[in-house]
């Protein structure tokens, strides 16, 4: 199987990455679509948790499930992209790409742009196989089954293949549920280039490319920065980067000239590293990428060069991602300033610890942090502090019912008039926690497809 174009390879394909997660920032998106010269705009708006929670929204509505901010970026970047030949990409149909499909199209057709070609590619929910099976989750060993009334999604991690078929069949929007975030980059390389899917070092190089790219602004500086150690100018108006990608894969790491932010051989490197575990073989849907020998070279400002990207044979499994209710967490939070305030904060926690001992409060886990003093680090650095003006108390924990969890910040909001003095701006809230595990599917269980809906 190829991705084989139905014409001429060009020597260089742009693409811009649009969204690193769901909740990012939409105007440098907009401003690639307007700017950027692109070829493909990408936008990967899935993490682990994310899906789960679009598969429990999906339960609730049979058409909701995609990214909340579909409707406010497509409107946002669909008359410049349509404008400018550019083609989309982008895993924000979530729990159902069908419906985030039929979604876009209503926008396109709000929006006047006339014949849009659109596709969503499913294949990835696998809910129904993960139950039936006799798997075991990867991070604890546990039998799946054991947890089958709490389970509430199952979704494979899919390669680029269909994609590639989606965009052959001249879809210029091409939606999908979870896919792997690098899947999303190479689909369009696969496609513009021809490259078989069994090229295993072009398809590694391919994987850094879209990792390079998958988290947006990170590559540009934004988690880079750090002042006075790594400064990066105009962080509030970060642009988010470009790929130049050449016919062998080889790419060069860019932005507009007018956007903030900046691309060094040091953001690229430390993008490069981010969640990788062994670099020698990085497990994707599509190869078994191989970042050891890859060299990253600063041709000049905001420009990248990075190659060497080689691959192996993919796994014969799939991840998948197994999404499961694991009960709630009740949580309160009060302020304390002035002389004294650390004193009071930490008799708070203490009347708040006996307070919920005596009226019985059921957790399985249970946090008392002083935000400023120790949240992150406990007792192992806050001794250094010099006393605060001002702290925030944090009581959280976890139960098996929202009722009980509804309790705890009840008792960190009483200390208002129960003491001590000068408590203030206490707040509480509950949520259900959806929690994640993972397990080894044989790839022919998963199907990927597209379906292509035309305005």
């Amino acid at each position: 199987m190829t991705g084989k174009p139905t014409h001429p390879a060009p020597r260089r394909i742009r693409i811009g990455a649009g969204a690193g997660y769901s909740g990012d920032r939409i105007e440098p998106a907009a401003e690639l679509a307007a700017h950027g010269a692109l070829d493909y705009l990408v936008f990967e708006c899935l993490a682990e948790r994310t899906i789960a929670i679009a598969q429990q929204a999906r339960r609730k509505d049979p058409q909701a499930g995609y990214d909340p901010l579909l409707e406010a970026r497509m409107t946002a970047v669909l008359p410049a992209a349509m404008r400018n030949g550019v083609r989309i990409v982008s895993n924000m149909g979530a729990a159902n790409p069908l419906a985030a499909a039929r979604k876009t199209a209503e926008i396109a057709r709000r929006l006047g742009l006339g014949d849009v070609k659109i596709a969503a590619v499913t294949g990835d929910d696998v809910l129904d196989v993960v139950l039936q099976s006799d798997a075991k989750f990867e991070e604890t060993g546990e039998s799946v089954a054991s947890y089958r009334k709490r389970i509430v999604s199952a979704n494979a991690y899919l390669g680029a293949s269909a994609i590639v078929d989606a965009l052959a069949g001249e879809a210029q929007i091409v939606l999908t549920g979870r896919v792997a975030d690098p899947s999303l980059f190479a689909a369009p390389l696969i496609h513009e280039f021809g490259w078989r899917m069994d090229d295993w070092d072009r398809l590694g190089q391919a994987t850094v490319v879209g990792h390079l790219l998958e988290c947006a602004g990170q590559v540009t500086g934004g988690y880079f920065a750090d002042p006075g150690y790594k400064d990066v100018p105009e962080l509030a108006k970060l642009g988010f980067p470009i790929g130049e990608v050449a016919a062998d894969g080889s790419v060069v790491i860019t932005k507009v000239p007018q956007a903030g932010g900046r691309v060094t051989q040091a953001t690229c490197k430390e993008q490069l590293l981010y969640e990788i575990h062994d670099p020698r073989r990085y497990l994707q849907p599509d190869v078994v990428a191989d970042f050891s020998e890859v060299r990253v070279v600063e041709e000049a400002p905001d420009r990248v060069r990075v190659t060497g990207g080689r691959g192996t044979p993919r796994t014969d499994t799939l991840k998948v991602s197994v999404g499961y209710v694991d009960g709630f967490i009740g949580e309160g939070q009060i302020s304390y300033g002035g002389p004294g305030a650390l004193a009071r904060a930490r008799l708070a926690i203490e009347i708040v610890r006996k307070r919920l001992a005596l009226t019985g409060v059921q957790t399985s886990e249970l946090r008392f942090d002083v935000i400023g003093v120790d949240s992150l680090y406990g007792k192992t650095l806050s001794s250094l502090n010099a006393e605060p003006h001002e702290v925030r108390v944090r009581v959280a924990g976890r139960t098996t019912s929202a009722e009980q969890a509804v309790r705890i910040g009840n008792e960190v909001e009483t200390l208002y008039t129960n003491g001590p003095a000068g408590g203030g701006g206490a707040t509480k809230s509950v949520r259900e926690v959806l929690a994640v595990q993972s397990v080894l599917l044989p790839r022919e269980h998963a199907r990927p497809a597209f379906t292509l809906v035309e305005i």
